[in-house]
């Protein structure tokens, strides 16, 4: 089970936490609470929704526990996880022109301005290809309010693109 959702469910956590320690913890974190909680599995839902939505939960508390301890608001965990984000990024800079890595950390910015759910909700469909069904089963949310998280993230990640020198 480890082996087969591992790495799905690493970048899952690791594009809402970005620093890959914590998304290596969470991930542990995520694969100890499955485990003891494997004989609660009633099988309503696939696996991987079950595992998907321990992992989302995991993320989501993190992210609030970080808030927390360090009183931090919203935009100071924000500005943590750009930081981090800049450290990570290799960039080289071509005469000009964006380059792919250019092109993708402008995008990860821009995703960090999101709250946290509509990034779970962006990060889901965009990346993870998932249909809005799963989401709604891994989140616990409607359809209708994930299409419209959705569509919202990606006209405020328009407006960040087209609106910012970032």
């Amino acid at each position: 089970m480890v082996r087969k959702y591992q790495q799905k469910i690493y970048w899952h956590i690791r594009k809402m936490v970005i620093d890959h320690d914590d998304a290596n913890d969470l991930t542990q974190e995520t694969f100890i609470k499955v485990w003891s909680s494997l004989e609660n599995f009633r099988g309503d839902s696939q696996l991987y929704t079950w595992i998907y939505r321990i992992a989302t939960n995991e993320c989501l508390n993190f992210l609030n526990k970080k808030r927390r301890r360090f009183f931090l608001p919203i935009g100071d965990v924000e500005g943590e996880l750009m930081e981090k984000l800049e450290e990570n990024a290799d960039l080289s800079t071509s005469g000009g022109e964006l380059s792919g890595e250019e092109i993708q950390l402008k995008l990860q910015k821009a995703l960090l301005k999101l709250p946290d759910k509509q990034r779970l909700v962006f990060n889901m469909k965009y990346f993870d290809d998932m249909k809005y069904e799963e989401i709604a089963a891994i989140t616990g949310t409607s359809v209708g309010a994930l299409k419209a998280s959705y569509h919202l993230a990606v006209k405020k990640i328009e407006d960040f693109l087209t609106n910012s020198d970032h």
